[in-house]
């Protein structure tokens, strides 16, 4: 599987962004519908500004966008680049159920072979 350089900087971008606890957990919040900056922070115990930080790491990927609403600015999730690291997962998915099939098949010839020994 080859991947040229701009799709491996966004997919390193983007996993980056997912390998945090807290961002995971707030792009789970943001799944839901937006929210503020105030509302995201409320289930974690840390300062507005490293909340701020986390924030800033989602938006860098393209995880989030902060929306325009008078003094309100929602953040709300844009999951575009999170198909990017399906498409990326996709080749190791096949690569398992392949796996998975052949051992499946070597499992039959082994309990095959145990009821023609009986």
């Amino acid at each position: 599987m080859v991947i040229d350089s701009m799709t491996h900087d966004a997919l390193s971008t983007t996993f980056h962004a997912l390998a945090d606890p807290t961002r995971r957990a707030i792009l789970e919040r943001l799944a839901s519908g937006e929210a503020s900056v105030t509302e995201l922070a409320r289930p974690f115990e840390m300062s507005m500004p490293a909340v701020s930080k986390h924030l800033k790491v989602l938006e860098k990927a393209g995880l989030i966008e902060a929306g325009h609403n008078a003094q309100w600015r929602p953040r709300r999730l844009k999951a575009a680049p999170l198909k990017d690291v399906d498409k990326w997962l996709d080749e190791y998915r096949r690569f398992w159920d392949e796996s998975f099939d052949r051992l499946d098949v070597y499992l039959r010839e082994l309990q095959g072979k145990g009821k023609t020994d009986e």
